[in-house]
């Protein structure tokens, strides 16, 4: 599950700018002798009467997805080091074992020859140094099949699988998504808590919302149609049977649906999807330049307007950006003439932009604006990118603003109301930490925690946990297991707060 306690991000797991026409017949088709078939379902004006025709066509083409995989997990400390029982608990003392682990998702199928979209995360290994063993497809009526991974898209958080039969599949097709208007109705259906064929319905509640993770694809629609963990990858059907969004992320203080959704809107995922399916390699724009949002206080401190534009906090030497003349303290306006706003961010503009395409910036510079042209570069793999930056996120977020986010992470976050990340050595040096400190970055709080209650903030870090050192999230969630199978109520944690001392902080579970 994508967690984070202000964007629960649909890794919703159990147990995310190229327009499109497709001229697709709307619903769910069956091939039939290389002809597809299907019926069609006309829009009904007002509120629906019933979701339930609509619901009977679509949900033969939604599936559920699960994994089989080995995840690397520290075995910690072992009581029976150097006895007999040693090995019976994972090996000597603090090796890194390994464990089976499963994970939860839904998925649609987009061709009669059995192609499924679904969210990277659902298939993705968890951890470092785990694998995934098997991918398992379930058809609604409870047939399964073994998936092929045909390809993985991280940074829009999207994954085709292959599925095989004799006879051809049920299958829906994306709409246009730049149609969706706020107060539309949509339907949801997928395998939230590994309950299959769960159908929910609610109206768009906003286009475009971007949800302040940052990066190229921080543009979702967000719905009030109940989407739960279980539900990443599954599709947002318009009244005409059209997938114009595949739901990825919720915001939540709980970790469940507050009626706060968001999907992935067709327009950016179906051209992906047809990339990965081809084999084409997927190229994103790329500057080279580290921002942040302007807040009320920067723009006024600017004299700008706070709802437009982006500021420059660093360049990259001798990338795109630098060779244009952008500088740091520079606010970018407009790129290739599109305004930069909040639903419409410069990594959005940017990352979607074709690599070697000379556009024009246009800035504010001391006051006066002025416009450069830069020539886009082609995004570096990640590593080079947290070379470059503090972060891997577009354009250089905050790191810890998007920690891993995994079974582990959503644990943590449920039982004692944290968000963490590792700690790096970018990171210490962003919050002013002496070299060599180790520890979990705090990325979030639930504001109903104890731990909020206890006064622990953002940027925060986590030296250690019941007097033993936490370096990885795996190693903080079975420290707070073992409390909690122990009976206890609360873990001690060890805090270490930029210029401060390092205290502890009991803080209750929940």
């Amino acid at each position: 599950m994508r967690y984070a306690y202000t964007l629960t991000t649909a890794l919703l797991l159990g147990g995310a700018a190229v327009s499109l026409a497709t001229g697709y017949p709307a619903g769910a088709q069956v091939a039939q002798n290389d002809d597809a078939t299907m019926a069609r379902v006309a829009p009904k004006a007002g509120a629906p009467a019933s979701f339930a025709d609509l619901t009977e066509q679509l949900q033969p083409a939604v599936v559920n997805i699960s994994t089989r995989q080995r995840v690397q997990v520290n075995s910690g400390g072992n009581p029976f080091a150097g006895t007999p029982f040693e090995n019976l608990f994972g090996g000597p003392g603090g090796q890194p074992t390994t464990r089976e682990a499963q994970s939860l998702g839904s998925g649609f199928i987009i061709s009669a020859d059995g192609y499924v979209v679904t969210n990277n995360h659902v298939v993705a290994a968890q951890g470092r140094g785990g694998s995934i063993e098997a991918i398992t497809v379930t058809t609604t009526d409870g047939t399964e099949y073994e998936a092929e991974l045909v390809g993985t898209d991280a940074q829009s958080d999207l994954a085709v699988l292959k599925i095989k039969r004799s006879k051809p599949f049920p299958y829906v097709n994306f709409g246009d998504s730049r149609q969706a208007r706020v107060g539309d109705w949509i339907i949801a259906i997928g395998n939230p808590f590994g309950l299959g064929g769960t159908v929910t319905a609610g109206i768009i509640s906003a286009v475009y919302r971007a949800t302040g993770g940052g990066g190229a694809y921080d543009r979702y629609l967000q719905t009030d149609a109940a989407i739960n963990r279980g539900n990443s990858g599954g599709p947002m059907f318009d009244m005409d049977g059209n997938v114009i969004g595949i739901n990825n992320a919720i915001f939540s203080p709980t970790g469940g649906s507050v009626g706060i959704g968001f999907a992935i809107p067709a327009e950016t995922a179906e051209p992906i999807v047809r990339k990965l399916i081809s084999g084409e390699k997927i190229e994103r724009g790329y500057l080279g330049i580290q921002i942040q949002p302007v807040s009320e206080d920067l723009a006024a401190s600017l004299g700008i307007a706070h709802n437009r534009g982006e500021f420059i906090q660093s360049v990259v030497p001798g990338g795109a950006a630098a060779k244009a003349g952008l500088q740091a303290g520079d606010v970018v306006l407009k790129v290739a003439g599109k305004d930069v706003t909040p639903d419409q961010t410069l990594s959005y503009i940017v990352a979607n932009t074709k690599p070697g395409t000379r556009i024009p910036i246009e800035i504010v510079r001391e006051g006066k604006r002025q416009t450069v042209t830069a020539t886009v570069d082609t995004r570096p793999p990640e590593d080079e990118l947290q070379q470059n930056f503090n972060s891997p996120d577009d354009e250089g977020q905050d790191q810890f603003n998007n920690p891993q986010n995994d079974e582990q992470q959503s644990y943590i976050a449920e039982t004692i109301g944290l968000s963490v990340a590792p700690l790096t050595p970018q990171i210490s040096r962003q919050l002013g930490l002496s070299d060599g400190t180790e520890g979990l970055v705090i990325a979030a709080v639930d504001a109903s925690s104890d731990a909020a209650s206890k006064g622990l903030q953002r940027g925060d870090v986590v030296l250690s946990a019941n007097y033993r050192a936490v370096k990885t999230v795996a190693d903080l969630q079975k420290i707070v297991g073992s409390a909690e199978t122990a009976g206890r109520e609360a873990v001690l944690l060890r805090v270490q707060r930029r210029g401060q001392p390092a205290i502890y902080v009991p803080v209750r579970m929940r």
